[in-house]
């Protein structure tokens, strides 16, 4: 109350918190003011693995520097939350976060063809916001946000227009998709190295069969010759550290 008053618009917190911790909330702060706390409560569903929930205690428990050490951008790993309702369960699996930086390096690439020549068409660009901000307006429905990022890519327009609605959504979207196409259309410094080339591409072949411990392992390996793998929409590019 110090901080915010005595009327709150919005409280946050996972699903396990609404009973009984945000209904002792609600009686303890009415109780004491005597009139409506709260207007609006938003609980989010857990992130589970196949196996069930995913805890500390359970010893499954993601993190993004994790996810970084295995070649993933953690954008690509926001994508992959932004594409299912906060209401919804979450189910991580590699395989399911492969997907996701498939279908994301897509847009990225589709994003890198488009022109930025020509003027924007306001009633077009007011077409395809409008399809953003009801796909949010509908309970925060983040799914049909990137539904309607994709129809933006696909709208009868300029693609003046095309990425002005891209980098309009992105402001709230927060997935980097301008700079991404950007860098996806200048070519790679990597270093000429046959014999990291190869590893490279034995560790993406690991992954496409599902044989996350091979693919582990050819990381750790190129890790250690102080080779980072990043996993981009042209297809895997390293660097050395």
């Amino acid at each position: 109350m110090k901080h915010l008053g005595e009327n709150l618009d919005l409280h946050c917190g996972g699903i396990d918190n609404a009973f009984p911790h945000h209904t002792n909330e609600i009686a303890q702060s009415e109780a004491f003011l005597g009139h409506p706390w709260c207007s609006h409560w938003m609980h989010v569903y857990h992130l589970n693995t196949t196996s069930g929930k995913m805890s500390k205690s359970s010893g499954e428990f993601l993190t993004v520097s994790l996810l970084e050490e295995k070649g993933y951008d953690p954008l690509v790993y926001r994508f992959f939350c932004l594409q299912s309702h906060y209401r919804k369960t979450l189910v991580f699996s590699y395989e399911n976060l492969d997907n996701a930086a498939v279908a994301y390096n897509k847009v990225v690439a589709r994003i890198a063809t488009l022109k930025k020549d020509g003027e924007i068409d306001a009633v077009a660009l007011a077409n395809m916001k409008k399809g953003f901000t009801d796909a949010l307006d509908n309970d925060l429905n983040t799914s049909l946000a990137i539904t309607a990022l994709y129809d933006a890519l696909k709208f009868d327009t300029n693609d003046a227009t095309r990425l002005a609605a891209v980098a309009d959504f992105d402001t709230v979207l927060g997935l980097g998709l301008i700079t991404a196409a950007e860098k996806a259309g200048k070519p790679s410094d990597d270093e000429c190295d046959p014999e990291i080339d190869a590893l490279v591409s034995q560790r993406t072949e690991a992954k496409k069969a599902k044989n996350w411990a091979e693919a582990d392992r050819i990381r750790d390996e190129l890790k250690a010759r102080g080779i980072i793998v990043e996993d981009t929409a042209q297809g895997p590019k390293w660097h050395r550290v």
